[in-house]
């Protein structure tokens, strides 16, 4: 038996041992003036936390996981279930434990002061000594851990410090969420010192009237306070006055008064500038902590937001007005360093975020780093706050087992003690996807307790009623909701709480369908307020492809603009050589893992558009404020009229006035030019000043209305032979493969996971045998009859050729079985020669669309080299397509080329790959471009819908069976 009582504890393996040693959480931030510990620790990776420390120490740097730090344990990624087989509270005996060892030279000036360790999170249980002697334990992999050592080390003098990281433990099976599982120190870790006499805690409460309370705890290292101690505050130069009421009634528990300090903070801010996501406005406080002399021995510094959030009926309220909840969940995560994120990039997420209408921030499933939440505070967001606790693969059984029962109140409490004074916080959640038990009520009740200023969630209790006011959730949340079951709900009369999805619309490789419609429904009906989309970041890490190795933190195999470099590739699940893994559900962001933003992210930019256009009428338009806040002046507008002839008008805009709701009609500036056949009118809106998140003239939206239809338009058939050959396939010098129909497409892993890949195949889709039927050739042309066949049906194929006026006209007829009632396409696909490597088109773009997800790609002239259409989801399927095309044009740099005209706005893409290239590769880097274009017209496209994790694409946006037509002109430049 060892003598080290931190090791004799075994605390990776007892549930009820959730600390020992640990200081109380609480809101005084004791970063400024740190002594920072971060850096190169000595350190040795142990098979397990009994195995002895040897002579032979590596080094690691703190703060990061050991896991992409060149160790033989390496990153491994589970969605549900747990990396290990031992039923929870038991850990596996094969045991990853990281020693970290160092030497502290403790300032000579910290003599007489109290001197605390801080280590800001470590995965999952940490074990701190000094010297060789013990300190303390701590469990929450994402909560800071502090340690009194003023006893311990001697101030002008070195002492070694040794952290000890188990990476397995009881409390890994209430840590069992979606991401990449790590073992190390991941925030930084630091030294501080204070008077003896300290601020043990600051609650403040700032209210949107403009009432200020702070409440402050205070206590001695020593035991029993000195006399005549006493507080003061400033709020910008407004000086606080203590509450003598509280005092009074303070002084008559002498218990309290003894041992534990309590003072009151009031003032009252005239005219205040009040706290939303859209104006941010803060104020400085400075709390001071004063011996009976005068003299300051503490000093607690906040910013301070003046709002209130309040639930009326069905609706959240922010300072009493209902807000729309624009939210993406988010996780503490860097491809090189995993959840080690710096200041400098979670400033970049929110500018991001901000850029693109987002409004919230679910932390998914943690308490994220507090740096987050101070410029969530800065930039305007609204932030649910989660608590580290899931149990996805054991949640029935822990919910409701009393071992865990206190770390569940453990990790609520401390997050709510951690984050209580920021304004972005607006909801406490009590977890993710851990069933729903008695330990939820307990945390819940202590919250509730604690702050009675904000609304609980979690979406285990919601889930078991919406309405059910019993349960411990203020909010029903619920995860992946069919739109029509939340719009049902909220009509039927029985709805009592607001509806916000707390996971919605997941993004997993080419997905978010339908986006726009959940948005039209959640803005037509009352008691819908909106979600948070699954998730900010493709969790791809940056992985050398020659070892298959990690990167690292050195970022050797990024550009620096923060793309891949050759020869390095995103890696997800199962590239690290684990066995046991979830493949890519792991890349499920609406950002790749260079930040840059994925299609979908112009989707929602434009669905939270804060100025639109409502309708166009007499000459002008009307326009309208969306935001809840904020009038119009902060923008800048710019109008743009679009003829398909390729006309261009620009003109500025002064917009009008408006308060948020309201509506104005606006005259053009110019008039609608009688030719050119379809016209589109667009306000391109930007920022008019600088703001802290985007610069003067960033753009926000490009709102967009019709202001004509398309001109009737019809070829000209002339006297010349189309040539075909014995198959009835298309002859012709800029095509190196003839337009045959396509049904296939290479499955979205929302066609995969959602279970209608595997019905494709079956149909035998994705190798459909053509066999010629007849070719007829006459004066108008030839006529070609073909099938299709597949192994459960067979397509009957038309296509008719016609001369005409530079080209040939192809009018096609597909007729599907009844049996095919829901394919992924129905069109042409043809390949094209070398050399045509620059895309015009007229439809909508510039970036990525398809039928139901199409709103944030406004019709116009766009211009994109061949190479850039693509889009490198991590695992390669279905992309680049652009939704609505009139007609485009594919050139080589001498202008030479092909223009294909369709008969309406259609589906189309062009590329370097057939469906057949995506379909077979695991990664981008795997493929190989192929020297020509693979063209992609349809005449109807199924939907992305969001089914790997949540509804497929609405009805509306399957492809049927029965009969399809469509033409289109092929020309020479």
């Amino acid at each position: 038996m060892t003598s080290d009582p931190l090791i004799a504890l075994r605390p990776w393996e007892a549930p009820e041992v959730t600390s020992w040693g640990r200081l109380p959480m609480n809101a005084v931030d004791r970063r400024p003036g740190a002594l920072p510990l971060d850096g190169d620790w000595r350190f040795q990776l142990l098979s397990a936390p009994h195995a002895p420390v040897g002579g032979s120490w590596s080094s690691s740097y703190v703060p990061g996981a050991w896991t992409l730090q060149g160790t033989d344990d390496l990153p491994q990624y589970t969605n549900v279930r747990m990396p290990f087989a031992e039923f929870p509270p038991a850990s596996p005996t094969a045991n990853p434990t990281g020693v970290y060892e160092r030497a502290v030279d403790v300032p000579a000036e910290w003599a007489g002061r109290r001197i605390v360790l801080q280590v800001g999170a470590a995965e999952s249980v940490l074990l701190v000594h000094v010297d060789g002697r013990p300190v303390g334990i701590s469990k929450d992999s994402h909560l800071a851990a502090e340690f009194d050592l003023t006893g311990l080390v001697r101030p002008g003098s070195p002492a070694t410090v040794r952290l000890t990281v188990v990476k397995w433990s009881d409390a890994s099976h209430i840590e069992d969420q979606d991401q990449w599982w790590h073992g190390g120190i991941t925030r930084s870790v630091l030294l501080y010192a204070t008077d003896p006499l300290y601020l043990a805690d600051v609650t403040v409460r700032a209210r949107y009237s403009g009432e200020l309370r702070v409440d402050c705890l205070v206590r001695d290292a020593d035991g029993v306070l000195p006399e005549g101690w006493y507080v003061t505050g400033e709020l910008d130069g407004r000086l606080l006055t203590q509450d003598a009421e509280f005092d009074r009634a303070n002084a008559e528990d002498a218990r309290v008064s003894d041992f534990l300090g309590e003072a009151r903070l009031l003032t009252v801010v005239p005219e205040v500038r009040t706290w939303n996501a859209e104006t941010p406005e803060l104020y400085d406080l400075t709390v001071r902590l004063h011996r009976a002399d005068g003299t300051v021995t503490d000093t607690s510094c906040h910013r301070v937001g003046f709002r209130d959030v309040t639930i009326a009926g069905r609706d959240l309220l922010v300072n009493g007005e209902r807000v729309f909840v624009r939210g993406v969940n988010r996780h503490d995560f860097h491809p090189l360093t995993g959840r080690t994120v710096s200041y400098e990039d979670m400033r970049a997420d929110l500018v991001l975020l901000k850029r693109f209408g987002f409004n919230a921030i679910r932390t998914a499933h943690y308490p994220n780093d507090p740096t987050l939440y101070d410029l969530a505070d800065e930039l305007g967001f609204y932030v649910v706050d989660e608590a580290d606790i899931e149990s996805h693969d054991h949640a029935h059984e822990i919910a409701d087992d009393p071992r865990y029962l206190n770390a569940f109140v453990d990790r609520v409490s401390r997050m709510v003690l951690r984050d209580k004074n920021h304004p972005s916080v607006i909801i406490w959640s009590l977890g993710n996807e851990s069933d729903y038990g008695a330990n939820h009520d307990a945390a819940a009740g202590w919250a509730r307790r604690h702050d009675p200023t904000r609304p609980v969630q979690y979406e285990g209790a919601a889930k078991r009623g919406w309405a059910d006011p019993e349960l411990a959730s203020d909010i029903a949340c619920p995860m992946y909701a069919p739109l029509e079951d939340c719009v049902a709900n909220a009509l039927s009369g029985e709805q009592t709480k607001p509806l916000i999805q707390c996971e919605y619309s997941h993004a997993m490789g080419n997905s978010n369908g339908t986006l726009a419609d959940h948005w039209a429904a959640i803005e037509a009906t009352p008691g819908l307020q909106g979600g948070f989309i699954w998730e900010f970041w493709d969790h791809g890490i940056l992985q050398r492809v020659s070892d298959g190795r990690p990167a690292g933190r050195g970022g050797a195999g990024l550009h620096d603009n923060g793309v891949a470099a050759p020869g390095h590739r995103w890696a997800y699940g199962g590239d690290f050589g684990e066995s046991v893994h979830d493949g890519a559900f792991i890349a499920d962001g609406v950002v790749f893992p260079d930040r840059t933003p994925k299609p979908v992210m112009y989707e929602h930019r434009e669905i939270a558009a804060p100025v639109r256009i409502e309708c166009f009428r007499h000459e002008g338009v009307v326009l309208s404020n969306h935001q809840h806040f904020r009038g119009l002046d902060w923008l800048a507008g710019e109008w743009e009229l679009v003829l398909a002839d390729g006309t261009t008008l620009t003109a500025p805009v002064e917009l009008p006035d408006l308060r948020p709701g309201e509506t104005a009609a606006v005259a053009l500036p110019f008039e609608v030019p009688r030719d050119g056949g379809e016209a589109w009118l667009t306000l391109r809106v930007t920022t008019a000043e600088d703001q802290p998140w985007a610069p003067r003239g960033t753009e926000l939206c490009l709102p967009q209305i019709r202001l004509r239809g398309p001109a009737v338009a019809s070829d000209v058939p002339v006297d010349r032979r189309v040539e075909v050959d014995a198959e009835g396939l298309l002859v012709h010098p800029l095509l190196t493969a003839a337009p045959t129909l396509s049904l296939w497409r290479a499955p979205t892993d929302n066609d995969e996971l959602g279970g209608i890949a595997p019905r494709w195949r079956s149909w035998g889709l994705d190798a459909l045998v053509r066999k010629v039927v007849s070719v007829r050739e006459g004066a108008g042309g030839v006529t070609v009859e073909a099938e299709y066949a597949g192994t459960t049906g067979v397509v009957r194929h038309r296509q008719v050729f016609t001369p005409v006026e530079g080209g040939i006209r192809v009018a096609e007829e597909a007729e599907l079985p009844e049996a095919f009632d829901d394919v992924a396409r129905v069109g042409t696909v043809f390949e094209t020669v070398a050399g045509l490597d620059l895309l015009e088109w007229f439809g909508q773009g510039p970036w990525e669309s398809y039928p139901d997800r199409s709103a944030g790609a406004p019709v116009g002239h766009h211009r994109v080299p061949v190479d850039a259409l693509f889009t490198p989801y991590l695992r390669p399927q279905e992309s680049g397509g652009r939704h609505g095309v009139r007609h485009f044009t594919l050139s080589a740099p001498d202008a030479t080329g092909l223009r294909v005209a369709l008969d309406r706005p259609r589906q189309v893409s062009v590329t370097r790959y057939r469906a057949e290239d995506l379909t077979a590769a695991r990664h981008p880097d795997e493929l190989v471009p192929r020297p020509g274009c693979v063209v992609h017209l349809d005449a109807a496209h199924r939907g992305l819908g969001t089914a790997s994790c949540g509804p497929d694409t609405a009805p509306s946006y399957l492809v049927a069976p029965g009969l399809h037509r469509w033409s289109w002109t092929l020309r020479a430049l």
